[in-house]
């Protein structure tokens, strides 16, 4: 057994090519094998969101607090709450971040196929955010 325990891992900035904002992610668990799934708990500022991206096997977010939106490609934007449970199958093209004055915090957990657990894609644009 392996305790991990809070705040021994250094959180990390969202990457400039990968987010818009200011975005927090704190590794939470890799697993040690032979299932390849990790998580990370993130923590997106108002404003803040992902680029557009897909998962090769899907991914599930757990909201922890505050007030988000999270939308797939040709569906309408939708908001999450805490408690909510978000699912995106593998493949679907997607995105999540906070609202224009609210943070948000979720647990995002996600299983790598041949070592890779996300695909990234454009950046999500002004437009397409507040739309």
């Amino acid at each position: 057994m392996e305790i991990k325990r809070n705040g021994s891992q250094p959180a990390v900035k969202g990457p400039l090519e990968n987010f818009t904002g200011n975005v927090r992610i704190d590794p939470l668990f890799q697993s040690p094998g032979p299932g390849q799934f990790g998580g990370a708990s993130v923590t997106f500022e108002p404003g803040a969101r992902t680029a557009w991206h897909t998962h090769p096997c899907g991914q599930t977010l757990i909201v922890t607090s505050g007030l988000g939106w999270t939308q797939c490609w040709g569906e309408p934007k939708q908001e999450i709450w805490p408690g909510d449970v978000v699912t995106c199958p593998p493949g679907k093209k997607h995105w999540h971040g906070g609202t224009t004055t609210t943070a948000v915090t979720h647990i995002a957990i996600q299983e790598s196929l041949n070592g890779k657990n996300v695909e990234w894609l454009e950046q999500v644009t002004d437009e397409q955010y507040r739309s």
